[in-house]
């Protein structure tokens, strides 16, 4: 399947070109033209690198930049950014900012093509996972639904990012640090005790339906382990 490069570019003339250059490659494009639309467009359509453009309308290369970075689903693609400034010290901005690599117009098209693929080469492969089973838990990845012994478990936003991380990962102990990175991002500033308020809605939420699969790690975290369901049903008596 081809990669699906994501341009956000305004100069019509150079995004043709880009697009009709990169297409010939062998990649999709898709092209978006203000900065303003971006960010819902590469959360919908998760491209394999972002080529952005520093000066949009209504939003600026580097603010779409930070704003990518700070969320979950999409924060680990690859931004190339494009931009008139050369001086140093905008360099460091725009990298600073989150940005994988920077390309100073004007550029030649074949140098930016083998930055894009070198991006690719770097990036890892996205989970090409549907679902997710544990035990009596099923999580459909497509249509974002959750459900244990066949039962639909209504899940917030939150809850469902938190059980996605726990149920890839097995066994393994996730510390609050860990899970507030990976969950709520890095550029989000919100306490490791918020971590314990949604693991208890998600406990809440899933036992209705069965037992308590969660072990709490005391001055650590959490995980999601099969053996921790004779535990808590005997902290609970």
């Amino acid at each position: 399947m081809a990669k699906l490069i994501m341009l956000v570019e305004d100069e019509e003339a150079l995004a043709l070109l880009l697009k009709y250059n990169l297409e010939k490659e062998g990649f999709k494009v898709q092209h978006v033209n203000r900065g303003g639309i971006a960010l819902a467009e590469i959360e919908k359509n998760q491209p394999s690198v972002i080529v952005l453009d520093w000066m949009l309308p209504e939003m600026s290369g580097v603010e779409i930049c930070k704003l990518i970075r700070s969320k979950p689903d999409i924060k680990n693609i690859p931004i190339i950014m494009l931009t008139a400034k050369g001086e140093e010290q905008d360099k460091i901005k725009g990298l600073s900012s989150g940005a994988d690599d920077y390309v100073t117009k004007p550029f030649s098209v074949p140098e930016l093509i083998a930055r894009v693929k070198a991006q690719l080469r770097r990036a890892p492969e996205p989970t090409t996972a549907k679902e997710l089973d544990f035990e009596d838990i099923h999580m459909d990845l497509v249509e974002k639904k959750v459900f244990r012994n066949g039962v639909f478990i209504h899940l917030g936003p939150t809850e469902f990012r938190l059980l996605k991380m726990l149920m890839e990962t097995p066994n393994k102990v996730h510390s609050r640090e860990s899970l507030l990175k990976n969950v709520w991002g890095d550029n989000i500033y919100v306490e490791s005790r918020t971590v314990d308020v949604h693991i208890r809605r998600l406990r809440k939420s899933l036992n209705e339906h069965g037992p308590d699969y969660i072990r709490t790690v005391r001055s650590t975290g959490y995980a999601l382990d099969k053996a921790a369901a004779a535990e808590n049903a005997e902290t609970e008596a």
